[in-house]
């Protein structure tokens, strides 16, 4: 079971009064406390931009990914045979390739990649990785807080590693039935819309984050 962290020193505010870009806060800190409090209230952190300094979002719309709503392509379903799926054996890595310096837009600063290792040592943040004969060839990492999972970044080495990983994410997160399930991924992109995922209003977001906080841990995290 994770170990509950000392609460936050900081008040953190409401998402509702989050801007018109989604920013609800800059500052406070990224103390496991801190980052527990945000997931539990709707928010995420994320940089202004590179370098600058961390702010606290709830977009408005968010997307999210609805469990029965992931759309596997014949192609995809041909791409997971190539691997085999596992659950928290390479955490750090998972990071270390989401926040690798090439990537367009990067934001995973050292701070962040040292706060979430935190949290997957005290059992609250996690990754899914897809792995063949070569090594490591994707993954995805976020934040299980009862029945949500807040979804943080994603990587691929090579084809359809990712989409592969986040199949075995929405599996683990169907596994006992429990509907109230909630998979957070911020935004929906357009890559992401082709998998399935949707907007909806801020509102409705925290209408479901406060059903799935009642929810039990999937099983492979209690």
């Amino acid at each position: 079971m994770p170990v509950e962290p000392p609460p936050s020193s900081w008040e953190l505010p409401a998402p509702t009064v989050a801007d018109e870009h989604g920013i609800v806060g800059v500052g406070a800190d990224l103390e496991p406390g801190t980052l527990l409090e945000a997931y539990r209230r709707g928010m995420f952190p994320m940089p202004l931009h590179e370098g600058g300094p961390m702010a606290w979002w709830s977009p408005d719309p968010r997307g999210i990914l609805p469990l029965e709503g992931l759309r596997e392509s014949r192609s995809l379903r041909r791409s997971r045979r190539r691997y085999e799926v596992r659950v928290d054996t390479a955490f750090d890595a998972v990071v270390e390739a989401c926040a690798a310096p090439d990537r367009p837009g990067g934001w995973i600063t050292p701070q962040i990649r040292a706060a979430y290792g935190l949290l997957h040592r005290l059992g609250w943040a996690h990754s899914v990785e897809a792995w063949d004969e070569e090594g490591l060839a994707g993954g995805l990492y976020g934040v299980a807080v009862g029945g949500l999972f807040a979804g943080e970044s994603m990587f691929h080495r090579r084809t359809d590693a990712s989409k592969v990983a986040l199949l075995g994410l929405v599996e683990l997160l169907r596994a006992d039935g429990d509907r109230r399930r909630l998979l957070d991924v911020q935004w929906r992109t357009a890559h992401l819309a082709t998998l399935g995922v949707v907007e909806v209003s801020r509102r409705r977001y925290l209408e479901l984050l406060d059903e799935a906080l009642e929810a039990p841990l999937p099983l492979p995290w209690r």
